[in-house]
């Protein structure tokens, strides 16, 4: 992994949605290295949020880039569609797709970055194919679906053993995690090898979301610093 800093990616999924635009705006202002958006279908989980309008009208008012994680059902025959509405990272479920290193393919033709993410109960030996072909691995560090779930613990472990097979690899993919990432989570993942961090509650649910996403990348700092 070649990223020496921790980057923090506000999801938008805690935010409001009558306010988008002012949310992005003030996280981008108090350091936000992508913009997290959480896709999701209601059939690959239990939900129903947004899809490629609600993607392409916040690449026209974004300065980071857009980290689109699409949590749905056959991503092959949609990705197409993220793409085209300007995702900069589009990372798909292990789970969801029949054949992983075709939309790798596919999302690097499509010009952006490729991430693969691992549900809670899914092992890390699921990327050993494509390790070296991915931008990015999100571990889901909650069952995927809805914001505001406490931190399933495992989620260190597995962090670590993806970070050793991406040595072993030698990849630069950077390891990224989602679900229950605060002041006190940030610092066991990133001691562990993840140098992104998905947060949204813990941002928008905070009365000051700037100062929110502020502590949590000091947090996460801290401990990039005390493991080097």
């Amino acid at each position: 992994m070649t990223s020496e800093r921790v980057l923090i990616a506000p999801s938008i999924l805690s935010a409001d949605f009558a306010c988008l635009g002012a949310a992005i705006a003030m996280v981008e202002a108090a350091g936000a290295g992508w913009i997290h958006v959480d896709v999701m279908d209601g059939h690959f989980v239990p939900n129903l949020t947004i899809g490629p309008p609600v993607v392409r009208a916040l690449k026209r008012v974004c300065t980071v880039p857009l980290d689109v994680h699409l949590m749905i059902d056959n991503p092959d025959a949609t990705v197409g569609w993220y793409l085209e509405a300007g995702a900069d990272l589009v990372t798909v479920h292990a789970e969801a797709c029949t054949h992983l290193h075709r939309i790798v393919q596919e999302i690097h033709a499509g010009g952006a970055k490729a991430g693969v993410s691992l549900n809670p109960a899914t092992p890390a030996s699921v990327l050993a194919e494509v390790i070296g072909d991915i931008d990015l691995v999100l571990v889901m560090s909650v069952n995927p679906g809805f914001g505001g779930q406490a931190f399933i613990p495992t989620s260190v472990a597995k962090v670590g053993e993806i970070a050793e097979m991406a040595r072993e690899a030698r990849s630069e993919v950077i390891i990224e995690v989602d679900g229950g990432i605060d002041e006190v989570t940030a610092p066991l993942v990133v001691g562990a090898g993840a140098r992104a961090l998905v947060a949204g509650n813990a941002i928008f649910g905070r009365p000051d979301p700037a100062a929110a996403l502020q502590a949590i990348r000091g947090a996460a700092e801290r401990a990039l610093t005390q493991s080097a």
